[in-house]
């Protein structure tokens, strides 16, 4: 049974349960081997306990089909003779199974990249991919189903194909209709896997996510394989590199639905949205060229393209020692490369972090007078460059974490923190000016602070307002970067096969999600995990271009932003101008997400 948008009280019968995602390799055309060879691992699967069993996308057919007559074929309806034959094992063995395969609509003719959830009484429901990747375009439609989400003795299921991931409306809008669990065939490729977006989306609503990835090579495309089971902590289970086989995991069903970041940390990934803030989610504003979009009544437009040096700042600030702080800011300013036009620090870098709500309140300062903001404007004007940090702003008694750009002339605009922490929220009150934008030389800029990243509804709405650059002072000590091996998938060359320690950083999926650029800078010592950085976006398939800070040293890094285009084109040429992935969204699926809270 499909569920309404609210989520369940009641555990389920079955609470906590073994999972499994079976990673295979397709042969192309040759259903019966592939549902025969499948079928065996599913078994095995189900007779080592799995209560839930996932399967890749296209696990029947096998996915490079060149047209819509090629893969006729191979189609079939849902529920048909694949659920049927999968049906007999989920019976047999008390489980549920989620396969993958192509689906006609018989009352259209219309073709589908779908998948089907069966279980012990039958088939339950199936979900039709949304998000087309490239591929799907030759011969399918986009789905039609929405997100569905379906009530089992298991918990709340839901379900995402491989490109679903990438848009991180569509694991919210799952997770807002009570999923505990995303069930996620994929045919993931030319990137390392498990792809941090996976992570990301699971860390950011709080579910397990299933991933089941094919491997190996098919009419020159490389699969990824990395099949992984990942908690609702962003966290891996377990996960499998390359060839055939059967990773397991554990669902806890009361973990899912604890949307807390635990009593350390404190915090709702739910509670702590601001929907209201959101409304620009459903908006499409990529339809167009923004050239036009953004020009349109007369607009003045998104500042004219160009090559800009950003740099961003990594410090140990003294708490309270206003005098320590700027003297250590102004031996690092002298190390600023001359061609910088821009620098973040980190979050109130001036004051430090206060440690409780009095100590907060001591720093306050009014905006207009403030001796912060004087220093720093100083620095501004003797380096010929922008600032972009955040201070503790006082008025009529109501206190904001508040981000600032300041120039040579002072403060050019400012935004006050939407999304506090649990300590925050002890002295400050959420923001009341909204998402911010503005326009500098270098181009068009957004404002985020440390907390609000977790929140990806929050890089998106200013993504869609055309911003270049987020800039992200930080103060963060969760979640941290983590790690991940090498891959002995024969990725192109121009992917990094090796170990990396910061294979998952949260701040680059906000980068890769929304086509930005993100200046982020973070406090180090403490609870804090540094790893401040500069991302750019890159196309599926393209090197990294980014520079990342180690964890725990005072640190200045530089990167060129390039937004400009080839003349007397509709559409920019840059990738951080065209936002690719911003064009690609389906907003009509994504009311949920601007809905009051509940």
């Amino acid at each position: 049974m499909e569920i309404g948008k609210k989520i369940g009280l009641d555990l389920p019968l079955y609470s906590r349960y073994k999972v499994a995602a079976i990673q295979y390799n397709p042969s192309l055309f040759d259903i019966k081997k592939n549902i025969e060879e499948q079928f065996t691992m599913v078994e095995e699967a189900a007779i080592n306990d799995a209560k839930l069993i996932v399967l890749v996308e296209m696990a029947t057919s096998g996915y490079c089909f060149y047209s819509r007559e090629e893969i006729a074929p191979y189609v079939e309806m849902i529920p048909g003779p694949t659920t049927k034959r999968f049906g007999g094992i989920a019976a047999k063995y008390g489980c549920y199974i989620v396969i993958g395969l192509p689906e006609v609509d018989i009352s259209t003719n219309i073709y589908y990249n779908s998948m089907a959830f069966v279980g012990p009484e039958g088939f339950i429901g199936k979900y039709r991919k949304t998000h087309s990747f490239i591929s799907e375009t030759l011969w399918a439609k986009d789905g039609d189903l929405g997100f569905p989400v379906f009530s089992t003795e298991i918990g709340n299921l839901g379900g995402l194909i491989c490109m679903d991931a990438s848009f991180p409306e569509a694991a919210r809008v799952l997770t807002l209709k009570g999923a505990d669990v995303i069930c996620f065939p994929t045919n993931w490729c030319n990137e390392k896997a498990p792809d941090p977006s996976w992570m990301a989306r699971s860390f950011e609503n709080g579910v397990y996510m299933i991933a089941a990835d094919r491997w190996g090579n098919e009419r020159t495309v490389e699969f990824s394989g990395g099949s992984v089971i990942i908690g609702p902590d962003g966290s891996i289970q377990s996960h499998i590199d390359n060839g055939n086989g059967i990773i397991y995991g554990v669902v806890d069903i009361q973990k899912a639905r604890d949307k807390t970041f635990g009593e350390k940390i404190g915090g709702d990934k739910f509670q702590d949205r601001r929907p209201i803030e959101y409304s620009t989610i459903v908006q499409n504003s990529y339809l167009y060229s923004p050239m036009e979009f953004f020009t349109l009544y007369g607009r003045p437009g998104l500042p004219k393209g160009k090559k800009s040096s950003i740099t961003v700042i990594q410090l140990n600030s003294i708490v309270g020692d206003y005098k320590a702080n700027l003297g250590k800011l102004e031996k690092l300013f002298d190390n600023v490369p001359s061609e910088s036009e821009l620098v973040v620090l980190p979050e109130l870098a001036v004051s430090g972090y206060p440690d409780s709500p009095d100590e907060a309140r001591k720093m306050a300062e009014n905006l207009s007078i403030s001796s912060t903001i004087n220093s720093l404007t100083k620095i501004s004007r003797k380096f010929d460059l922008y600032i972009v940090t955040s201070v503790i702003e006082e008025t009529e008694q109501e206190f904001f974490n508040t981000a600032v750009v300041i120039g040579k002339d002072g403060i050019l605009g400012s935004y006050r923190k939407l999304h506090l922490t649990v300590e925050e929220r002890k002295w400050a009150k959420p923001g009341d000016n909204g998402i911010t934008a503005l326009d500098l030389p270098l181009g068009r800029i957004g404002l985020m602070l440390g907390y609000d990243s977790i929140f990806p509804e929050m890089a998106r709405c200013l993504a869609i307002q055309g911003v270049d650059l987020i800039c992200i002072p930080g103060a963060m000590s969760f979640p941290a970067p983590t790690f991940m091996g090498p891959t002995t998938i024969p990725l192109p060359k121009e992917i990094d096969r090796g170990s990396s320690h910061i294979h998952w950083h949260l701040i680059r999926c906000r980068c890769e999600e929304n086509n930005t650029m993100v200046a982020f800078a973070n406090h180090t010592g403490g609870s804090y995990f540094g790893r401040s950085g500069i991302f750019s976006p890159r196309r599926e398939g393209e090197p990294r271009y980014e520079k990342v800070a180690l964890f725990d040293n005072d640190e200045i890094i530089t990167l060129q932003m390039d937004t400009s285009s080839l003349d007397g084109v509709l559409y920019p040429t840059s990738l951080i101008r065209n936002k690719e992935l911003i064009r690609m969204r389906l907003p009509h699926w994504y009311d949920q997400i601007v809905m009051p809270k509940y």
